[in-house]
């Protein structure tokens, strides 16, 4: 049956105005409160205005209608990414080489042989979103591999926030010799001979500031950098995201996404938060940096979402606060709360998770934060008694798959058991929890929401390891909903995207391979075909991909 916007009253002026874009002969998953899937799709002023069969559709269709035969595929709500630090990897991405999907060393030296060809003179960085665990050779790369494939270049790559490893001519470049030349708690790894590997290990701190040490993009590439970032993730199905700040990532470093915004060339729907820029001092810093930034302030395009995910540093996810961290924290919370902002923090570790509820109660009973849809990221090891406190709170949780990279280290850690359980998806769930789906990417993770699907289905690592039990594993349908609706949650616009229904953004995708009915083995490999944002087209590949 057609679901119309309009009211019946109104329902003469909906068939008297034709859609300006169709979808037909399609599956639309339309994740409504009825799971309804329709045949076709019809889009209007950036939003759909009905949804039904082909005949239905048909009515709508007039001279100027741009009529799209989907072939019979598997239309979603465009993906939210509901924690991805996409700000700062778009302002590298035109420089840097991705490892992201490649399967084996042979694959990753390839894609750097290829960037020497492109780049000539130029740094060769890899700046995180891959591991060991997803080459078939399951072991890091050795500098002999890459002087095979870029002899006498600058190379950096870096795994996650743990090591880098860098070429001869890269350690030169950046003058160091010895562990006193490596950034504090940094050590240049050594063989059995006590001959340097090329590799650096350290900890975040460490290898942040390693990584600052490579040449900065130009603003115009950091612009360009944004453009091709955000097209890579409509390749993907991604419509949007929600980002958190992130680690060394000032003010000036949100001017290109500006520029883009400005020139009104976004095709993706961003929403972000600040952070405070130094210790001690975070709520003075928010103080000057959201004067002019209104909780909601921007468009449906671009808008400013609150503070976070590092609050207060000495309550970035510190296993032994003390008292002084607390009452900081609380007077920064305090602060958000009473302009009726939203707060994001990241957290790890359920044992110690309290000293932030703590705080968020402390709040609470003085002002209702439920209706803010504060959330906390992370935290894959939430107890019963955690995700009740938070649901008591009206707290959000924000999940990632960062199990899916390393799951067989946390099983190690924890047991099999507890890993079982690991992250309670479905426990939060049926506590009617508000959860958040995305990926943490991109220097931690890959930044492909197929690949975080598959792992939410399956619960084994990229290397094949079982580790979440079927118990807390959602459906097909449950995590897709955690993917749009779920993530449009905590940006405040489930009532605007997330699902195909009357009246919301045309934000979809039209996918390479029916993510409802494809062997869950596959699910990682899946693509858009055809991605829109607001009814308009972002990106079209295969049998949409219109001539050049």
């Amino acid at each position: 049956m057609l679901v119309v916007f309009l009211s019946v009253t109104h329902a003469a002026t909906l068939w008297a105005q034709s859609a300006e874009t169709v979808l037909v002969n399609g599956k639309i998953a339309t994740l409504d409160r009825q799971s309804s899937v329709g045949q076709a799709l019809a889009v209007r002023d950036g939003r759909i205005v009905a949804v039904g069969s082909a005949a239905d559709i048909r009515r709508l269709t007039g001279p100027n209608t741009r009529v799209i035969d989907v072939g019979g595929r598997t239309v979603i709500p465009g993906l939210i990414d509901s924690h991805m630090h996409a700000i700062r990897a778009a302002l590298s991405y035109a420089t840097e080489v991705s490892w992201i999907g490649a399967r084996s060393i042979p694959e990753a030296m390839a894609r750097i042989r290829e960037a020497a060809g492109d780049k000539p003179g130029a740094w060769l960085i890899v700046a995180g979103g891959w591991t060991e665990h997803q080459f078939k050779e399951a072991r890091r790369p050795t500098q002999a591999d890459l002087i095979a494939a870029a002899p006498d270049r600058l190379v950096y790559i870096q795994m996650m926030y743990g090591a880098a490893l860098l070429t001869p001519a890269g350690f030169k470049a950046l003058d160091i010799s010895s562990d006193a030349d490596v950034p504090p708690r940094g050590k240049i790894e050594r063989d059995a001979g006590g001959n340097p590997t090329g590799w650096i290990s350290g900890d975040m701190p460490t290898i942040t500031a390693l990584f600052s040490r490579l040449p900065t993009p130009t603003f115009e590439q950091k612009v360009d950098g944004t453009r091709r970032f955000f097209r890579e993730l409509n390749r993907l199905a991604l419509t949007g995201v929600i980002d958190p700040g992130g680690a060394n990532l000032t003010p000036a470093d949100y001017l290109p996404l500006f520029k883009v915004w400005q020139d009104r060339a976004l095709t993706l729907r961003v929403v972000y938060s600040m952070f405070a820029q130094r210790r001690g001092t975070e709520l003075e810093d928010f103080k000057n940096l959201v004067q002019l930034l209104p909780m909601g302030f921007g468009d449906d395009s671009l808008r400013f979402n609150g503070i976070g995910e590092s609050v207060t540093a000495g309550m970035y996810n510190n296993d032994n606060p003390s008292e002084a961290d607390t009452a900081q924290f609380y007077e920064v919370v305090k602060w958000a709360a009473e302009r009726r902002m939203t707060v994001t923090v990241h957290w790890n570790n359920d044992r110690t998770v309290g000293h932030l509820l703590d705080v968020f109660e402390r709040v609470n009973r003085e002002m209702p934060i439920g209706p803010l849809r504060w959330s906390i990221a992370h935290l894959n090891d939430a107890s019963v008694p955690t995700l009740q406190r938070m649901k008591t709170l009206g707290i959000g949780w924000t999940m990632q798959d960062a199990l899916f990279f390393n799951g067989e280290q946390v099983q190690q850690l924890v047991g099999v058991d507890a890993g079982r359980r690991m992250p309670p998806i479905k426990s939060a769930m049926r506590m009617g929890i508000p959860i958040g789906a995305g990926t943490d990417a991109h220097r931690v993770m890959s930044y492909n929401p197929f690949a975080a699907l598959k792992w939410l289905l399956d619960g084994k690592t990229i290397a094949g390891a079982a580790v979440r039990g079927p118990e807390e594993t959602p459906t097909r349908e449950e995590a897709l909903r955690l993917y749009t609706l779920g993530s449009a949650w905590f940006a405040h616009d489930d009532d605007t995207r997330g699902s195909l229904t009357v009246g919301k953004l045309a934000d979809l995708a039209v996918l390479s391979r029916d993510y409802l009915t494809v062997p869950v083995d596959e699910v990682g490999d899946i693509e858009s075909l055809l991605t829109m944002v607001g009814g308009r087209i972002v990106y079209a590949s295969g049998p949409f991909k219109e001539p050049s």
